[in-house]
Protein backbone atom coordinates (compact mmCIF):
# COMPACT_ATOMS: atom_id res chain seq x y z
CA UNK A 1 0.00 0.00 0.00
CA UNK A 2 1.34 3.43 -0.92
CA UNK A 3 1.30 6.41 1.40
CA UNK A 4 -1.43 7.78 -0.85
CA UNK A 5 -4.01 5.35 0.54
CA UNK A 6 -5.28 4.31 3.93
CA UNK A 7 -6.27 0.74 4.71
CA UNK A 8 -9.19 -0.05 7.01
CA UNK A 9 -11.15 -3.27 7.35
CA UNK A 10 -9.18 -4.72 4.45
CA UNK A 11 -10.14 -1.87 2.10
CA UNK A 12 -7.88 0.79 0.60
CA UNK A 13 -9.19 4.35 0.32
CA UNK A 14 -7.24 7.10 -1.47
CA UNK A 15 -5.98 9.57 1.13
CA UNK A 16 -6.84 12.61 -0.95
CA UNK A 17 -10.36 12.99 -2.26
CA UNK A 18 -11.95 15.52 -4.60
CA UNK A 19 -14.76 17.37 -2.84
CA UNK A 20 -17.60 18.67 -5.01
CA UNK A 21 -19.76 20.74 -2.63
CA UNK A 22 -21.08 23.89 -4.37
CA UNK A 23 -19.74 22.85 -7.79
CA UNK A 24 -22.60 22.52 -10.27
CA UNK A 25 -23.55 22.09 -13.90
CA UNK A 26 -21.05 21.87 -16.73
CA UNK A 27 -18.38 23.26 -14.41
CA UNK A 28 -18.84 20.23 -12.17
CA UNK A 29 -18.59 17.73 -15.02
CA UNK A 30 -15.43 19.44 -16.28
CA UNK A 31 -13.95 19.61 -12.76
CA UNK A 32 -14.46 15.88 -12.18
CA UNK A 33 -13.05 14.98 -15.60
CA UNK A 34 -10.03 17.20 -14.97
CA UNK A 35 -9.49 15.86 -11.45
CA UNK A 36 -9.48 12.28 -12.66
CA UNK A 37 -7.12 13.10 -15.52
CA UNK A 38 -4.78 14.71 -12.98
CA UNK A 39 -4.75 11.55 -10.91
CA UNK A 40 -7.47 11.87 -8.28
CA UNK A 41 -9.12 8.51 -7.59
CA UNK A 42 -11.54 9.50 -4.83
CA UNK A 43 -14.64 11.61 -5.54
CA UNK A 44 -17.00 12.79 -2.82
CA UNK A 45 -20.54 14.08 -3.34
CA UNK A 46 -23.97 14.01 -1.73
CA UNK A 47 -27.56 13.84 -2.86
CA UNK A 48 -28.09 17.28 -1.31
CA UNK A 49 -25.33 18.80 -3.47
CA UNK A 50 -27.60 18.39 -6.52
CA UNK A 51 -24.64 17.65 -8.79
CA UNK A 52 -24.51 13.87 -9.07
CA UNK A 53 -25.67 13.80 -12.69
CA UNK A 54 -22.79 16.10 -13.65
CA UNK A 55 -20.33 14.02 -11.65
CA UNK A 56 -21.56 10.97 -13.51
CA UNK A 57 -20.92 12.73 -16.80
CA UNK A 58 -17.44 13.76 -15.69
CA UNK A 59 -16.61 10.23 -14.61
CA UNK A 60 -17.73 8.90 -17.97
CA UNK A 61 -15.92 11.57 -20.01
CA UNK A 62 -12.67 11.00 -18.13
CA UNK A 63 -12.33 7.51 -19.53
CA UNK A 64 -11.07 6.27 -16.15
CA UNK A 65 -12.38 2.81 -15.32
CA UNK A 66 -15.11 2.86 -12.68
CA UNK A 67 -13.24 0.27 -10.64
CA UNK A 68 -10.32 2.66 -10.18
CA UNK A 69 -12.40 5.42 -8.54
CA UNK A 70 -13.56 5.49 -4.93
CA UNK A 71 -17.03 7.06 -5.11
CA UNK A 72 -18.80 8.36 -2.01
CA UNK A 73 -22.24 9.91 -1.70
CA UNK A 74 -24.52 10.83 1.19
CA UNK A 75 -28.22 10.49 2.01
CA UNK A 76 -29.88 13.61 3.35
CA UNK A 77 -31.42 13.50 6.83
CA UNK A 78 -34.98 13.82 5.45
CA UNK A 79 -34.50 10.56 3.52
CA UNK A 80 -33.47 8.15 6.27
CA UNK A 81 -36.64 6.06 6.44
CA UNK A 82 -36.40 2.71 4.71
CA UNK A 83 -38.26 3.60 1.50
CA UNK A 84 -36.81 7.08 1.10
CA UNK A 85 -33.27 5.91 1.74
CA UNK A 86 -33.63 3.14 -0.82
CA UNK A 87 -34.94 5.62 -3.40
CA UNK A 88 -32.17 8.11 -2.61
CA UNK A 89 -29.43 5.56 -3.20
CA UNK A 90 -31.02 4.24 -6.39
CA UNK A 91 -31.38 7.79 -7.73
CA UNK A 92 -27.74 8.50 -6.86
CA UNK A 93 -26.67 5.40 -8.76
CA UNK A 94 -28.73 6.46 -11.76
CA UNK A 95 -27.35 10.01 -11.81
CA UNK A 96 -23.77 8.90 -11.19
CA UNK A 97 -24.05 6.34 -14.00
CA UNK A 98 -22.71 3.72 -11.60
CA UNK A 99 -23.84 0.20 -10.78
CA UNK A 100 -22.47 0.38 -7.24
CA UNK A 101 -21.22 2.94 -4.72
CA UNK A 102 -18.04 2.47 -2.73
CA UNK A 103 -19.38 4.30 0.31
CA UNK A 104 -22.77 5.68 1.34
CA UNK A 105 -22.99 7.98 4.35
CA UNK A 106 -25.81 9.34 6.45
CA UNK A 107 -25.23 13.05 5.73
CA UNK A 108 -26.49 14.32 9.10
CA UNK A 109 -28.04 12.36 11.97
CA UNK A 110 -31.82 12.56 12.28
CA UNK A 111 -33.72 13.12 15.51
CA UNK A 112 -36.88 11.75 13.87
CA UNK A 113 -35.88 8.41 12.32
CA UNK A 114 -34.49 5.60 14.49
CA UNK A 115 -30.96 4.65 13.47
CA UNK A 116 -32.06 1.00 13.53
CA UNK A 117 -34.41 1.58 10.57
CA UNK A 118 -31.83 3.53 8.60
CA UNK A 119 -28.98 1.09 9.11
CA UNK A 120 -31.18 -1.95 8.39
CA UNK A 121 -31.90 -0.57 4.92
CA UNK A 122 -28.28 0.41 4.36
CA UNK A 123 -27.22 -3.14 5.19
CA UNK A 124 -29.82 -4.48 2.74
CA UNK A 125 -28.39 -2.28 0.00
CA UNK A 126 -24.90 -3.49 0.83
CA UNK A 127 -26.00 -7.12 0.76
CA UNK A 128 -27.62 -6.52 -2.64
CA UNK A 129 -24.33 -5.23 -4.02
CA UNK A 130 -25.53 -1.66 -4.56
CA UNK A 131 -23.20 -0.31 -1.87
CA UNK A 132 -19.83 -1.68 -0.83
CA UNK A 133 -19.39 0.14 2.49
CA UNK A 134 -21.50 2.08 4.98
CA UNK A 135 -20.72 5.14 7.04
CA UNK A 136 -21.93 8.31 8.65
CA UNK A 137 -21.16 12.02 8.54
CA UNK A 138 -21.31 14.64 11.28
CA UNK A 139 -21.61 12.03 14.04
CA UNK A 140 -19.85 13.01 17.28
CA UNK A 141 -18.03 10.29 19.21
CA UNK A 142 -20.89 9.22 21.48
CA UNK A 143 -23.34 8.95 18.60
CA UNK A 144 -20.78 7.07 16.50
CA UNK A 145 -20.27 4.58 19.34
CA UNK A 146 -24.02 3.89 19.44
CA UNK A 147 -24.15 3.57 15.67
CA UNK A 148 -21.33 1.02 15.68
CA UNK A 149 -23.52 -1.24 17.81
CA UNK A 150 -26.10 -1.28 15.00
CA UNK A 151 -24.13 -1.54 11.75
CA UNK A 152 -20.71 -2.36 10.29
CA UNK A 153 -19.46 1.15 9.57
CA UNK A 154 -16.24 2.10 7.78
CA UNK A 155 -16.14 5.89 8.00
CA UNK A 156 -17.24 9.04 9.78
CA UNK A 157 -16.90 12.18 7.66
CA UNK A 158 -16.59 15.30 9.81
CA UNK A 159 -15.18 18.81 9.79
CA UNK A 160 -11.52 18.34 10.68
CA UNK A 161 -8.57 20.61 10.14
CA UNK A 162 -5.57 22.17 11.89
CA UNK A 163 -7.90 24.41 13.93
CA UNK A 164 -10.49 21.83 14.97
CA UNK A 165 -9.51 18.74 16.95
CA UNK A 166 -11.19 15.34 16.63
CA UNK A 167 -9.24 13.33 19.21
CA UNK A 168 -12.20 11.30 20.49
CA UNK A 169 -13.19 10.25 16.98
CA UNK A 170 -9.60 9.36 16.15
CA UNK A 171 -9.53 7.16 19.23
CA UNK A 172 -12.67 5.36 18.09
CA UNK A 173 -11.20 4.99 14.60
CA UNK A 174 -8.15 3.24 16.02
CA UNK A 175 -10.29 1.03 18.24
CA UNK A 176 -12.73 -0.04 15.52
CA UNK A 177 -10.53 0.11 12.39
CA UNK A 178 -12.41 3.09 10.96
CA UNK A 179 -11.50 6.01 8.71
CA UNK A 180 -12.10 9.66 9.54
CA UNK A 181 -12.76 11.69 6.39
CA UNK A 182 -11.89 15.35 6.90
CA UNK A 183 -14.10 17.86 5.16
CA UNK A 184 -13.35 21.60 5.17
CA UNK A 185 -9.62 20.83 5.53
CA UNK A 186 -8.77 24.50 4.95
CA UNK A 187 -11.04 25.65 7.81
CA UNK A 188 -13.30 27.44 5.33
CA UNK A 189 -10.31 29.46 4.14
CA UNK A 190 -9.19 30.54 7.60
CA UNK A 191 -5.82 28.78 7.38
CA UNK A 192 -4.66 30.73 4.34
CA UNK A 193 -2.21 33.33 5.57
CA UNK A 194 -1.83 31.71 8.98
CA UNK A 195 1.73 32.69 10.02
CA UNK A 196 2.64 29.30 11.50
CA UNK A 197 1.46 27.36 8.45
CA UNK A 198 2.95 29.92 6.09
CA UNK A 199 6.37 29.70 7.75
CA UNK A 200 6.33 25.91 7.73
CA UNK A 201 5.29 25.98 4.09
CA UNK A 202 8.15 28.29 3.16
CA UNK A 203 10.61 25.77 4.59
CA UNK A 204 9.28 23.15 2.16
CA UNK A 205 8.42 25.35 -0.81
CA UNK A 206 4.72 24.81 -0.12
CA UNK A 207 1.66 26.90 0.69
CA UNK A 208 -0.17 27.08 4.00
CA UNK A 209 -2.96 25.03 2.43
CA UNK A 210 -0.59 22.29 1.35
CA UNK A 211 0.85 22.15 4.87
CA UNK A 212 -2.68 21.84 6.30
CA UNK A 213 -3.46 18.98 3.93
CA UNK A 214 -0.15 17.27 4.66
CA UNK A 215 -0.86 17.44 8.41
CA UNK A 216 -4.11 15.56 7.83
CA UNK A 217 -2.90 12.88 5.45
CA UNK A 218 0.13 12.07 7.59
CA UNK A 219 -2.34 10.75 10.17
CA UNK A 220 -2.82 7.02 9.89
CA UNK A 221 -6.61 6.82 9.68
CA UNK A 222 -7.45 10.13 8.04
CA UNK A 223 -8.38 11.02 4.47
CA UNK A 224 -8.86 14.63 3.37
CA UNK A 225 -11.51 15.91 0.97
CA UNK A 226 -10.63 19.40 -0.22
CA UNK A 227 -12.86 21.17 -2.71
CA UNK A 228 -11.00 22.77 -5.62
CA UNK A 229 -13.04 24.70 -8.16
CA UNK A 230 -10.00 25.63 -10.29
CA UNK A 231 -7.52 23.48 -12.20
CA UNK A 232 -4.64 25.21 -10.43
CA UNK A 233 -6.00 24.36 -6.98
CA UNK A 234 -6.66 20.77 -8.00
CA UNK A 235 -3.03 20.47 -9.04
CA UNK A 236 -1.78 22.15 -5.86
CA UNK A 237 -3.79 19.84 -3.63
CA UNK A 238 -2.17 16.80 -5.22
CA UNK A 239 1.31 18.16 -4.54
CA UNK A 240 1.37 17.08 -0.91
CA UNK A 241 3.03 13.69 -1.24
CA UNK A 242 6.57 14.91 -1.90
CA UNK A 243 7.43 16.35 1.52
CA UNK A 244 7.08 15.44 5.20
CA UNK A 245 6.48 17.53 8.28
CA UNK A 246 9.11 17.29 11.00
CA UNK A 247 8.19 16.45 14.59
CA UNK A 248 8.84 20.07 15.52
CA UNK A 249 6.52 21.31 12.76
CA UNK A 250 3.79 18.90 13.79
CA UNK A 251 4.18 20.18 17.34
CA UNK A 252 3.73 23.78 16.22
CA UNK A 253 0.62 22.84 14.26
CA UNK A 254 -0.65 20.87 17.23
CA UNK A 255 -0.35 24.00 19.36
CA UNK A 256 -2.76 25.96 17.14
CA UNK A 257 -6.29 26.49 18.54
CA UNK A 258 -8.40 23.39 18.01
CA UNK A 259 -11.88 24.83 18.62
CA UNK A 260 -12.68 26.65 15.37
CA UNK A 261 -15.80 24.94 14.01
CA UNK A 262 -17.15 26.48 10.81
CA UNK A 263 -20.09 24.16 10.07
CA UNK A 264 -22.57 24.22 12.94
CA UNK A 265 -26.11 24.16 11.59
CA UNK A 266 -29.41 24.44 13.42
CA UNK A 267 -29.88 20.69 12.96
CA UNK A 268 -26.37 19.74 14.12
CA UNK A 269 -26.00 17.17 16.89
CA UNK A 270 -24.48 17.92 20.27
CA UNK A 271 -20.81 17.98 19.33
CA UNK A 272 -19.81 17.18 22.93
CA UNK A 273 -21.72 13.85 22.82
Amino acid sequence: MSEQAVRAQGTEIPKLGFGTWQIHGDECAEAVRDALELGYRHVDTARAYDNERFIGRGLEESGVDRGEVWLTTKVWMDDLTRDRLHASVENSLLDLRADYLDLVLIHWPSADVPMEETFAEMVRLRDAGRVRHLGVSNFPAGMLSRALELAPLLCDQVEYHVMLGQDRLLGLAAEHDLVIAAYAPFAHGEIHGNPVLTEIGEAHGKSAGQVALRWLIEQERVVAIPKAASHENRVANLEVFDFELTAEERGRIGALPKDRRHFDTSWAPDWTD
